[in-house]
C-alpha cells in the first residue's frame, strides 16, 4: 500500500480523485458582473488552493484591468479626531486614549496647497477624510470649495465624512465629487464586535444615498482585527451583492495602535497581524467577486513586505495610497514604493482629469 504523502492534504487527494471542482466561473465565462453570489460560493473561492485562487483572481485582473498599471492615491485627514463614534480600530475616536489631538477643519487653501504636493509627488487621486460621525450643514461649503479646487487640478477626488443625509450626497455630486468613502469595516456578524455606536443598516443607508445621488461608492473593510475566514467571507459577500458593486474596494490590514480597544486587545498576540497568505486571499476574493472595481491596498501596507504586496498586485490589487501617513497611520513612503515598482516593472496609472481625458 502506497505511503500518504504528508504534503497532500485529504481534500485536494478528494478533488483529485473525482475530477470536479465547485463551479465559481460564471463571472468570468460571462465576462461580467454578478450581483449574486452566495455566501458558500464565496467561502468556496478562500478555501481554493493558493495558486489556483491567484490564477483565477489573476486571469479576472487581466481580462479588466492593466495588470502593469497602479493607480497612485493620497489621503489626507482634513478634520482630525474627537470623532464622537467608538470605533474600536480608531485612533482618531474620542473613546481611544491614543494621544490624537483632535483639531478643527483645514482651511479649503490649506487643502488645495496639499493637493497639489500630492499631484506633483505623482498622485492621480487625491481623498480627503474627516473623523466626524456627520458632517454639519455648516461646513458643507468649505467641503464643496475643496471638492471643486482640487478636481480642478485634473484630480480624481474622494471624500469620507461620516455618515451622509441624501441632502448632503447631492451637494457633493453638484460639487463635481468623483468618489465617496464609507467603509462596512467587516461581517454584519462581527460589526458590533468593532463598532457600536453606528450600525451597519447606517452604513448601508449612506451608500445608498452616494449612490442615489450618482456619486461613485467606495466601500471597503478592515481585515486582522480577530475576525475569523468566515467573517471575511461575510465581509466580501455584502459588499459583492449590493444592487451596484462599490467602484472602489479598499483592503485594510489592522494597524494595532495602542490606547485603542482593538489595538489594547490585540497587541503582541498572534492575532495582531493578519497571516499574510490570508490577506492575499481577500484580495484575490475581492477581484474575482467585484471584477470591475477597483481593489485598494489600504491602510496596514507598510509592514507588508515586497513579495506579499507583490502576490497582493499579482491578485489584483491596482490601487495603492502613497506618502507616509494615511491619516493618523504610519504608511510605506514614496521611495519605498518608487523601489518596489521598480523591482515589479509596474508603473503608475494614466491621470485622468476631472473631463475624463488620460493625461
Amino acid at each position: 500500500m502506497a505511503e500518504k504523502n504528508p504534503f497532500v492534504s485529504s481534500e485536494v487527494e478528494k478533488r483529485a480523485s473525482t475530477h470536479s471542482e465547485p463551479r465559481f466561473s460564471t463571472a468570468l465565462e460571462a465576462n461580467g458582473v454578478r450581483i449574486d453570489w452566495t455566501r458558500e460560493e464565496i467561502r468556496a473561492l478562500f478555501n481554493l488552493p493558493f495558486t489556483d485562487l491567484l490564477f483565477r483572481a489573476a486571469t479576472v485582473h487581466r481580462t479588466h484591468h492593466a495588470p502593469d498599471q497602479v493607480q497612485l492615491c493620497t489621503l489626507l485627514s482634513i478634520k482630525t479626531g474627537g470623532c464622537p463614534e467608538d470605533c474600536g480600530y480608531c485612533s482618531q475616536s474620542k473613546h481611544a486614549s491614543s494621544g490624537v489631538k483632535a483639531t478643527k477643519l483645514m482651511d479649503p487653501r490649506a487643502v488645495l496647497q496639499m493637493a497639489a504636493q500630492a499631484k506633483d509627488a505623482g498622485s492621480q487621486r487625491f481623498c480627503m477624510g474627516a473623523a466626524w460621525r456627520n458632517p454639519k450643514d455648516r461646513d458643507m461649503p468649505a467641503i464643496v470649495e475643496m471638492v471643486k479646487g482640487v478636481r480642478t487640478m485634473g484630480l480624481e477626488t474622494c471624500m469620507t465624512l461620516g455618515m451622509l443625509t441624501p441632502s448632503q450626497a447631492e451637494q457633493l455630486a453638484e460639487a463635481g465629487l468623483d468618489y465617496y468613502n464609507h467603509n462596512i469595516d467587516s461581517s454584519p456578524e462581527y460589526y458590533e464586535r468593532a463598532i457600536t455606536t453606528r450600525t451597519m443598516a447606517d452604513r448601508l443607508d449612506t451608500l445608498a444615498n452616494v449612490r442615489g445621488a450618482g456619486i461613485n461608492v467606495c466601500s471597503g473593510g478592515i481585515v486582522g482585527m480577530g475576525e475569523t475566514r468566515e467573517d471575511r467571507v461575510g465581509f466580501i459577500h455584502t459588499l459583492a451583492t449590493l444592487e451596484r458593486h462599490p467602484e472602489s474596494v479598499p483592503v485594510n490590514a489592522l494597524v494595532p495602535v495602542k490606547g485603542t480597544v482593538l489595538g489594547d486587545m490585540l497587541a503582541d498576540t498572534p492575532m495582531s497581524k493578519i497571516d499574510d497568505i490570508e490577506f492575499v486571499r481577500t484580495v484575490a476574493v475581492a477581484r474575482i467577486t467585484m471584477p470591475l472595481s477597483m481593489v485598494r491596498l489600504s491602510a496596514g501596507r507598510e509592514s507588508m513586505s515586497e513579495p506579499t504586496q507583490a502576490l497582493c498586485f499579482l491578485a489584483g490589487a491596482n490601487s495603492i495610497f502613497t506618502g507616509d501617513k494615511l491619516l493618523t497611520a504610519p504608511n510605506a513612503g514614496d521611495n519605498a514604493d518608487a523601489a518596489l515598482f521598480a523591482k515589479l516593472g509596474l508603473k503608475a496609472a494614466p491621470s485622468v482629469s476631472a473631463e475624463g481625458h488620460v493625461q
